[in-house]
């Protein structure tokens, strides 16, 4: 018994394209559209017995990652920012989506071992370690066996302290009671600016001439965020090496 057959395409929901005509659309190859559908780049067609058809969320999403490769930007990056894109988003609302969220997000992932992460911080391979990278969200398990750091930058920060002879276990206890901090800090920002600029740019119904100006705040806003942030750390910093030596050299007096 064959399958039965979706409705044809709704002629007023913009074009139905296959994906032929979807790739001579966006001036891609199709086996790109397929390469780029299987990594999840591009929601699923409308089917109509063995026929896919696109339609005006398909070419939004494929100009943009076409835009992006163009700028230099991996499929991974490009996946990792339309990731919480509506499946249905505009060309406008994914431009906007791509703009406001691309300076945020971290570094390329590094692909590595258990061994090499081991022999970078020169210690012992520890696979319990890695277990609680893996928890923590720091690290991600392939297939194959090897490891996935989400962020570089801050593994190599971690290599570091463990230079120092700081036990790994023990920075990753603290790490882990870092990030609860971290991400009660960026709410905070995030809070701010949604309740100021962005609250009021959605009210006036994002009007186009002011979206230079909501763009320029939100990538203006991390570099800000983060000297502040600095600038406040080092102050509790310094007082709580301050007591802390105080604390130790009062010990050694009584001894």
């Amino acid at each position: 018994m064959s399958a039965p057959e979706m409705d044809p395409p709704d002629a007023t929901a913009g074009p139905q394209l296959t994906v032929d005509e979807l790739a001579a659309r966006v001036g891609v190859t199709v086996r790109n559209v397929r390469a780029y559908s299987a990594r999840g780049l591009l929601p699923p067609p409308r089917m109509v017995g063995r026929t896919g058809y696109y339609g005006r969320e398909h070419v939004a999403r494929l100009l943009l990652v076409r835009e992006m490769l163009a700028e230099g930007y991996s499929l991974a990056m490009i996946e990792r920012t339309l990731a919480s894109a509506p499946p249905t988003a505009s060309s406008a609302t994914l431009a906007l989506h791509r703009a406001l969220l691309a300076p945020w997000l971290p570094p390329e992932p590094e692909i590595t071992t258990g061994a090499e992460l081991a022999a970078r911080a020169g210690v012992p391979e520890q696979p319990e370690v890695v277990d609680q990278l893996v928890e923590l969200g720091l690290v991600e398990r392939l297939d194959d066996g090897r490891l996935r750091v989400i962020d570089p930058a801050l593994l190599m920060a971690g290599l570091q302290v463990v230079g120092l002879g700081v036990p790994p276990a023990a920075l990753i206890a603290a790490q882990a009671v870092v990030n609860e901090h971290v991400r009660a800090i960026a709410a905070t920002y995030v809070q701010m600016f949604v309740d100021t600029g962005w609250r009021d740019f959605v009210e006036a119904g994002a009007p186009r001439e002011r979206l230079e100006d909501i763009l320029a705040t939100v990538t203006r806003l991390q570099p800000v965020a983060a000297q502040a942030m600095l600038a406040a750390f080092r102050t509790e910093m310094a007082g709580e090496v301050e007591a802390a030596v105080e604390t130790a050299l009062s010990q050694l007096e009584e001894e």
